[in-house]
């Protein structure tokens, strides 16, 4: 039986976590997905881990790849061997609420939205809780160049609207890529501002190396987007300028429309237990 939803994930060493975020689909309620596990030539356990896993539910689907090719080519197998009219993306130390594929269903349906994305919570490795990520009820491609406001762990898009699409191959900002390419023709991206998941904030993570994003962001506006040197240098401009904002003035941030607070949640809210994770 074809499922409506594949959940692509990748995972590169990443055995301490790979178990929980698993576990995180499902406790769905809505339970027909796949999942594709992709693992990119790990060095632990990860893979024995998700095989386990596989063998007593049939609806996980695991890919290993020969070689570390990076986060483009693990999630790009699971697009090329997705079955679901949606693909959905969570990474592998990341994790979904139980209520998010039924949410964000009922939402894009309703909204009659091709592509959505949602907040989220961020804590640290530890499972502690930091930070609440609202996003914007809407997003076009413009305005998309300046921020990238759609977490990768709650981007969805309809395969009957834009076909199968993937990656760029390049190592970092490959997702944000997806995401411009998506809406370069016109589409709307919908935001559901409630939180839909939990991303894990891990130190020396590729994410985590701001300066190492900022040159990823720039290259992927000349290379990937083919944007002139002065449009490169304009949205890079609103991207550097904005996150500066964010950071140290977030009152200006929100009254500006480039901070969003999570609609119905209070500051320090949590959505499961915020210790270690076990």
């Amino acid at each position: 039986m074809t499922p409506v939803v594949s959940v692509v994930t990748p995972v590169h060493n990443g055995a301490a976590f790979i178990r929980e975020t698993i576990t995180s689909v499902q406790a769905q309620t809505w339970g027909d997905w796949e999942l594709l596990v992709v693992d990119d030539a790990s060095e632990d356990d990860s893979a024995e881990i998700v095989e386990a896993l596989a063998a007593d539910d049939e609806r996980i689907r695991v890919f290993r790849l020969e070689r570390n090719e990076g986060a483009a080519v693990a999630r790009n197998t699971a697009i090329e061997a997705a079955r679901g009219q949606y693909i959905a993306f969570l990474d592998g130390d990341d994790l979904w609420l139980p209520h998010k594929l039924v949410r964000q269903l009922a939402f894009m349906r309703e909204a009659g939205a091709a592509f959505s994305y949602g907040a989220y919570e961020r804590v640290d490795e530890n499972g502690r809780y930091l930070s609440p990520v609202g996003v914007p009820d809407r997003l076009h491609y413009r305005e998309l160049l300046k921020t990238c406001y759609v977490g990768c762990l709650t981007a969805m898009y309809d395969t009957k609207v834009f076909g199968k699409r993937y990656m760029p191959l390049i190592r970092r900002r490959q997702d944000y890529a997806l995401w411009l390419d998506l809406l370069r023709d016109g589409e709307t991206a919908m935001g559901l501002n409630e939180v839909l998941g939990i991303y894990r904030v891990r130190s020396g993570s590729i994410s985590s190396n701001k300066a190492s994003t900022s040159l990823y962001t720039w290259r992927m506006y000349r290379e990937v987007e083919g944007l002139s040197l002065a449009r490169s240098a304009w949205f890079f401009a609103h991207q550097t300028g904005r996150a500066a904002v964010r950071h140290r003035l977030p009152g200006l941030a929100r009254r500006l429309g480039w901070l969003h607070s999570v609609d119905g949640a209070a500051a320090g809210d949590c959505h499961r237990p915020c210790g270690p994770s076990q």
